[in-house]
């Protein structure tokens, strides 16, 4: 009686059951071998997926096809143990079911009469070889992804706002892709400001055209690749670390850190913006007096009206008139508008008391610059300890990391003093410029930006008690404006106070915020 037989071909993936031969070489010797043995070939099955598993799709419609017409198939073919499986254990209970099922697996090419207990070696052997290439090959790939990850490379598909490219040598590399680099590095200045929640901040990206979803934005606002750090992942004995990256950053380390503080809660955010029309302006900076709480806005209905109020919540009975807060609000503004005849002194006198206070800023950039090289010295003593034995190697690793991240923190401190090493000429004339026209501010027709000015003269929230505008404080590159404006006002004599006091009264106030203060 003739045997009947399913012939089982498969190969790895979608591209070789295309184009390659495999599949057709699989075939052809199949089916010539069951000419030669006369054998019936019942059905041919293609399968094109991984033999970790026998989660297969086409293999998992033989087996149910084989459990229904049982006792209709004598063998299943292949050419080689492989083709089968390359998981011993897996085989090995697949072999059991078949058998149940009156089926005998078997490879043409590495035949095996398993009803000899001895010929069972020969099997494990067969099975275990492709599972050994596969675990050394996948060993091989993942030494040589870390070493190059060690080297500074980017390994994998590039992420937002990097785009995978490859130089005339072939050598692999990622770039800027724009406009999204651009709005992901704008991005995390928005975040840094403590002013919108990420939330708000991922939103307004969307809408400039970024393309990445809400978890994907809070991945990459997290992730140091940014900032031009490759994260090298703990093995074995080696511990997690960072090392400088090939690629160019999208933003600064010192920025990257600053949003990191901001997300972790450790920088203040003073408040959320509220994306408001008029006329409730002032919703989102403007608290309740009684209560403390932040203050919301409606319109009402009246018998021949309509009237606006900004008010309390949650049982309390504050309210005033939007009109009457937004007057009261722009007649405070108009008392830090500089006077226009003495632009220049303003810019020259914060200039002189800016470049006064730095003396501080140089001192701390000499205090981290000895801390820097005390740090250095120290590495290079344990070094020394360690070639000449003193040291042991999981101790030196130790203190070599700690020292590693003290140098690192150092070194982005000594970059954030040198960007404050500006000329400031042109960025305060920018700066008054804007502060001449506070009292147009609500004619805007960008009401965000409005926003962001007031968000940028009060940095805490502000309220209005028996018609009084009242604010913890205000940015103190306003609050010297005023000082000047006072000062440089006739006295009842009709003479004007010594310009060169400006500078001391100015001092006082500092002027560390005059080098962010642009509009």
């Amino acid at each position: 009686m003739r045997k009947i037989a399913d012939l089982y071909v498969r190969v790895s993936t979608d591209e070789q059951a295309d184009r390659g031969y495999s599949q057709r070489n699989q075939e052809e010797m199949l089916v010539k071998y069951c000419e030669i043995h006369a054998i019936e070939i019942r059905d041919i099955i293609y399968e094109d997926h991984s033999a970790k598993t026998f989660n297969r799709p086409q293999w998992k419609k033989l087996l149910i096809n084989l459990k229904k017409l049982k006792n209709k198939s004598d063998l299943v073919l292949f050419t080689k143990w492989d083709r089968f499986s390359r998981n011993a254990g897996d085989a090995y209970q697949m072999i059991s079911i078949l058998r149940k099922l009156g089926v005998e697996p078997q490879a043409i090419e590495q035949p095996l009469d398993l009803a000899i207990p001895e010929n069972k070696m020969m099997l494990a052997f067969y099975l275990a070889a492709p599972e050994v290439e596969n675990d050394r090959r996948a060993l091989n790939t993942f030494h040589g992804m870390r070493r190059a990850r060690k080297e500074g490379r980017y390994m994998g598909l590039a992420p937002s706002g990097y785009v995978n490219k490859i130089t005339e040598d072939g050598k692999k590399y990622i770039a800027f892709d724009e406009p999204e680099a651009s709005i992901i590095k704008w991005a995390f200045h928005e975040i840094s400001k403590g002013v919108f929640n990420t939330e708000q901040v991922y939103l307004q990206a969307k809408k400039k055209g970024l393309k990445a979803s809400k978890n994907n934005f809070w991945r990459l606002i997290r992730n140091p690749l940014y900032c031009g750090k490759i994260l090298i992942p703990k093995y074995k004995d080696e511990e997690k670390r960072f090392v400088i990256g090939t690629h160019e950053p999208l933003v600064p380390q010192t920025l990257f850190y600053l949003v990191q503080d901001v997300l972790d809660g450790r920088r203040k955010n003073f408040r959320t913006k509220v994306v408001t029309n008029e006329p409730f302006p002032l919703r989102g900076f403007f608290k309740c007096p009684k209560c403390e709480n932040m203050l919301t806005a409606s319109i009402s209905k009246g018998r021949n009206n309509y009237y606006s109020y900004y008010h309390c919540r949650k049982g309390c009975t504050y309210r005033i008139s939007s009109i009457t807060a937004n007057n009261i609000f722009l007649e405070n503004l108009n008392i830090y508008i500089p006077k226009v005849e003495f632009v220049k002194l303003y810019v020259r006198i914060m200039n002189e008391c800016f470049k006064e206070n730095t003396k501080e800023s140089q001192e701390e950039k000499q205090r981290v610059i000895s801390e820097l090289k005390e740090y250095e010295k120290r590495l290079s003593y344990i070094r020394d300890l360690l070639a000449s034995q003193q040291l042991g190697v999981k101790d030196y690793i130790e203190m070599k990391e700690d020292y590693d991240v003290k140098i690192n923190r150092l070194d982005l401190k000594l970059s954030a003093l040198n960007e404050n090493q500006i000329d400031l000429n042109d960025l305060l004339k920018v700066g008054i410029k804007n502060l001449l026209k506070l009292d147009k501010c609500w004619n805007t027709e960008d009401l965000m930006k409005s926003r962001d000015l007031i968000g940028s003269i009060f940095p805490e929230n502000f309220t209005i008690q028996e018609n009084e505008f009242r604010t913890a404080r205000i940015n103190e590159v306003v609050k010297i404006v005023y000082i000047i404006n006072n000062e440089l006002d006739p006295n009842k004599n009709g003479t004007k106070k010594d310009i060169s006091s400006l500078s001391h009264q100015v001092t006082t106030v500092g002027t560390k915020s005059i080098s962010f203060f642009i509009f």
